[in-house]
């Protein structure tokens, strides 16, 4: 699988050379499948849709299985993402939004299961600086990347540590809320009240209470959360939660945000001896987006930097890595558990940096152009003695220089944690993940 994704990146760099010395005068543009109700535009109906697909060869953690098979590397191919969204401003003050999709979609999925609602939003319009809605909806906080525009993401992925309660007691970053939302001069606000959704039906298994703090089982209590960003230049349009990524030089921004998620005894654990404490959940973040034009041929320049502080209870620790392949772990295992496991979340300190440098327009002629990026994640989490360092770069091909058609390669190189003689969660190694992405979006 490795020397298939190797040649199939050689193949397309090729292709992209040989490619520059071509003029093709039909270059597609999709259109927008939008339906106008009135004249003017201002009320509509819209669908998208969006399909990535992934090839990748992944250094497995030590003592990983599948299906009870050790491994130690693995090919796989999946469906990163696939959804279809239907939304539309009907009158002036009533709008609606929803989402239907699957995200991991792998060879280890059970047959016939899949898809799923991600949003169900209905929305009215107060004021211009007043919406107030509802529904199953990822309006809220902690950071800009909690609610990503996944087909405008500079790298294979958002920080997905900014979504941080992901299938715990929510559906995929999305919960069952009322929001308040609007803008007021450069200020872009959200601000959620939400009902988190049964811990007992996690995506993933949650254990028993122990002496290490997780998530209280019993039924919960209310949520409170929001996102707030000052827009220094231009401004951003956010009829949806989904924030972008970059807009490849077509805006001109800067935006400084701050964000919350609070909820009272979200978590609990035992003190020594053997009472239950409940603690609450409280999660911090500011952060910092830039997305700017250079010069006049369409280069841009795009970064993002994120600090965040997380208080999920004593010592909350959770590995976790986007569509992992591997489903076990034998006597061997280390505490990042199977296959591309890494400790991602937790209580502790995170801070996450982002840039990328989109080439001018038409690079390679009538092909596009390219946008390489480096990215990091570094953070110091209560459990373990050393600082986790997560390290990405990757290029991305713009076929028709937007984010519609991408072809994307990828490198991940993560930290292996094991405990010392002391008892102490250090890191013992590094493994890496290599991944070729192709996307369509419209």
């Amino acid at each position: 699988m490795r020397n298939l994704i190797v040649g199939l990146t050689l193949f397309v760099l090729a292709y992209t050379v040989n490619a520059q010395t071509a003029k093709d005068s039909s270059r597609i543009i999709i259109p927008e499948l939008k339906l106008n109700i009135n004249k003017s535009g201002t009320n509509y109906i819209k669908g998208t849709f969006l399909a990535q697909t992934w090839a990748r060869y992944s250094d497995f953690n030590p003592g990983t299985t599948i299906d009870g098979t050790p491994k130690a590397s693995y090919g796989d191919i999946g469906i990163r993402r696939w959804r279809i969204q239907a939304f539309g401003q009907l009158t002036n003050r009533v709008y609606f939004y929803t989402q239907f999709g699957q995200n991991n979609f792998s060879f280890l999925q059970p047959r016939h299961t899949g898809a799923f609602l991600h949003d169900a939003v209905t929305e009215f319009r107060v004021l211009n600086q007043i919406q107030i809605g509802g529904g199953l909806t990822a309006w809220g906080g902690v950071s800009r990347f909690s609610s990503p525009a996944v087909a405008n993401i500079m790298g294979l992925d958002a920080p997905i540590y900014q979504q941080a309660t992901n299938g715990i007691n929510d559906q995929f970053a999305r919960k069952l809320s009322l929001y308040l939302k609007g803008e007021v001069s450069k200020l872009n606000y959200r601000i959620a009240l939400s009902r988190p959704m049964s811990v007992k039906n996690s995506t993933v298994p949650v254990p028993p209470i122990s002496s290490s703090s997780n998530f209280n089982t019993e039924a919960p209590r209310a949520q409170t959360s929001g996102y707030l960003f000052w827009q220094f230049f231009e401004k951003e349009v956010t009829p949806n939660p989904y924030m972008s990524g970059t807009y490849l030089g077509k805006k001109k921004l800067l935006n400084l945000g701050a964000g919350w998620v609070q909820q009272n005894q979200a978590m609990w654990h035992t003190d020594p001896v053997g009472d239950t404490i409940r603690t609450s959940l409280l999660l911090l973040g500011v952060d910092v987006f830039l997305d700017l034009p250079i010069g006049k041929k369409g280069a841009a320049l795009s970064a993002y930097v994120a600090y965040n502080n997380f208080n999920y209870g004593k010592n909350y620790i959770r590995m976790l890595n986007g569509m992992n392949p591997a489903n076990g772990v034998n006597a061997e295992g280390t505490l990042n558990g199977p296959g591309v496991n890494y400790p991602m979340i937790g209580t502790g300190n995170i801070v996450f940096a982002q840039f990328g440098y989109k080439f001018k327009d038409d690079l390679l002629k009538d092909n596009g152009t390219l946008m390489p990026y480096l990215e990091v994640q570094y953070s110091q989490f209560q459990a373990l003695k050393d600082p986790a360092v997560m390290l990405e770069g990757g290029i991305n091909w713009l076929i028709h220089g937007t984010h519609g058609a991408k072809l994307s390669l990828g490198w991940q190189n993560r930290p292996v944690f094991e405990n010392n003689a002391l008892g102490e969660a250090v890191q013992t190694r590094r493994k890496n993940m290599l991944v070729l992405q192709y996307q369509i979006a419209f």
